[in-house]
C-alpha cells in the first residue's frame, strides 16, 4: 500500500446502485495504490464517468482515479488499469442519499481523495464530513439543478451545471458557490472513443437513450409516422424498464425501428452503430445534458435535438444540428438526413468540447473552490491548483 492512500487521487461517487454481484471481484476494501512510474497515463477512453477522472490524471490534476458504486451486497474492487480502478460499497441505508458505512471506514483508514465528484442522487453527510479536505465537485447530471438536500449541498465546493438556469439554482440556495456551466455528459468529449468509421449507412436515425419514459422515445415514433417518406431508426437502450412498451408504441405506430435493449453494448459498439446512422436525435425535456450530444457529433453525426430540452441546448449550433419543437420533428429529421453537408458536428466538437478544453476550466474551477475553502492544493507534479489572480 502507498503510504499515500487516496491524498492524491480524484474518486468519483456515482449514484448507481447495484443488484447482482460478481463474485470474481476482490474485496472492496482492497488498498489503493499508486500506478509505477514505468506505467504511462492511459488516454482519456469511456463514458462520462471514465472522461473527467482520466483527465483529470493527464491533466497533472491527480495521480489516479478510482470510481465507486454502491450495491446491496458485499460489495468488490475492480483495478481496470493502473490508474483507473472501481470499488463497489456496501450499502448501509438504501434511500438517497446514500449511505454506506464501509465507505466512511474506508475514507477514514486510507485519507480523504484530493478530489472528490458526486453525481447525481448524491451521498450522506457523514462521508463528506470525512472528505473535508477534499476539493468536493457536484453535478446532478439531471434537469434538477441540486437533487440533494440542503445539508449535503452545503458541503460541496463547487456545483457543475448544465445551464444557466440550473446555476441560478445553485445561487439561490448557496449564493458564494462556485458553478460552472460544464455538463459532465456532453464535456470532455472523448474523440479516442468515438469517431466516423466510414461505416455504410443502415440506418437513417439511432437514439441512445434509457427506456425510460423521460426520454420522450414517443417524440420520435411520432415524428417518424408524420414523416413524408418512410424513415428507419435504432434505438439503443443502456438501462430501462421500458424497452416492452417502446416496441409496443413503435409497432401501433407502424414505423421502422430496431431495437437493443438493455443491458446495451460497449462503447466500442455504440460507435460503430452511430456509424452505420445518419442522424442522432435527443427527444427528452425534463433532462440533463446527455453525454450522447457530443458523442454522436464525434462520430460525425449531425444531432437533432428537442427544442424544449432542458439542458445541453449550447451544443446544437448551426455547425452541429437542428433544435426543434415536437410537433415539427420529422422535418429536422429529413433536413438532416438530406444535408449531411451543412454540417461539421466532429470538428466543432474539437474545436470546443474535447476534455483538454473541458479539462482548462475544471482547472480554474478547482481553484475557485480552493479559494473559497481557504485551502491551496499543490499538483502532484509541483504545479499548483492556487486561485487564479482574476478569481
Amino acid at each position: 500500500m502507498s503510504v499515500e492512500g487516496l491524498r492524491t487521487a480524484i474518486v468519483v461517487i456515482s449514484d448507481r446502485v447495484e443488484h447482482e454481484h460478481s463474485p470474481s471481484g476482490q474485496p472492496y476494501d482492497t488498498a489503493p495504490k499508486l500506478p509505477p512510474k514505468s506505467e504511462s497515463v492511459p488516454p482519456v477512453i469511456g463514458g462520462y464517468l471514465e472522461r473527467l477522472p482520466l483527465a483529470a490524471v493527464q491533466s497533472g490534476l491527480a495521480q489516479f482515479c478510482e470510481i465507486w458504486h454502491h450495491d446491496t451486497g458485499m460489495g468488490s474492487f475492480r483495478q481496470d488499469n493502473p490508474y483507473l480502478a472501481r470499488r463497489v460499497f456496501p450499502l448501509t441505508e438504501p434511500l438517497a442519499p446514500f449511505h454506506s458505512e464501509s465507505m466512511i471506514e474506508f475514507v477514514k483508514r486510507y485519507g480523504a481523495p484530493r478530489i472528490l465528484c458526486v453525481w447525481g442522487l448524491g451521498v450522506g453527510e457523514a462521508l463528506l464530513e470525512v472528505c473535508r479536505e477534499s476539493l468536493i465537485i457536484y453535478n446532478s447530471i439531471d434537469a434538477p439543478a441540486l437533487r440533494v438536500p440542503p445539508e449535503i449541498s452545503r458541503h460541496f465546493d463547487a456545483v457543475l451545471t448544465g445551464a444557466q438556469w440550473q446555476s441560478d439554482v445553485v445561487a439561490d440556495r448557496h449564493s458564494d458557490m462556485p458553478a460552472a456551466i460544464m455538463p459532465v455528459g456532453p464535456e470532455f468529449a472523448s474523440p479516442e472513443t468515438f469517431f466516423p468509421t466510414g461505416a455504410p449507412k443502415r440506418y437513417d436515425i439511432i437514439y441512445v437513450a434509457a427506456a425510460q419514459p423521460y426520454k420522450r422515445h414517443d417524440i420520435l415514433f411520432r415524428a417518424m409516422a408524420r414523416a413524408p417518406r418512410p424513415l428507419t431508426a435504432l434505438c439503443v437502450m443502456g438501462y430501462g424498464e421500458n424497452a416492452a412498451v417502446l416496441r409496443a408504441e413503435a409497432h401501433a405506430l407502424g414505423v421502422e425501428v430496431d431495437f437493443i435493449e438493455p443491458p446495451g453494448v460497449s462503447h466500442a459498439d455504440v460507435n460503430r452503430l452511430m456509424n452505420e446512422t445518419r442522424v442522432g436525435v435527443v427527444c427528452g425535456v425534463e433532462d440533463g445534458a446527455p453525454a450522447i450530444l457530443t458523442e454522436y457529433m464525434l462520430a460525425g453525426l449531425p444531432v437533432v435535438a428537442n427544442a424544449e430540452l432542458a439542458c445541453g441546448l449550447q451544443y446544437i449550433t448551426p455547425e452541429t444540428g437542428i433544435a426543434a419543437p415536437a410537433e415539427r420533428f420529422e422535418h429536422a429529421l429529413i433536413e438532416a438526413i438530406d444535408h449531411p453537408d451543412r454540417f461539421s458536428p466532429r470538428q466543432t466538437v474539437l474545436d470546443c468540447w474535447t476534455w483538454p478544453h473541458t479539462t482548462a476550466r475544471f482547472e480554474q474551477l478547482l481553484s475557485a473552490a480552493a479559494s473559497r475553502k481557504q485551502i491551496q492544493m499543490t499538483q502532484p507534479q509541483g504545479a499548483s491548483v492556487e486561485p487564479a489572480a482574476s478569481a
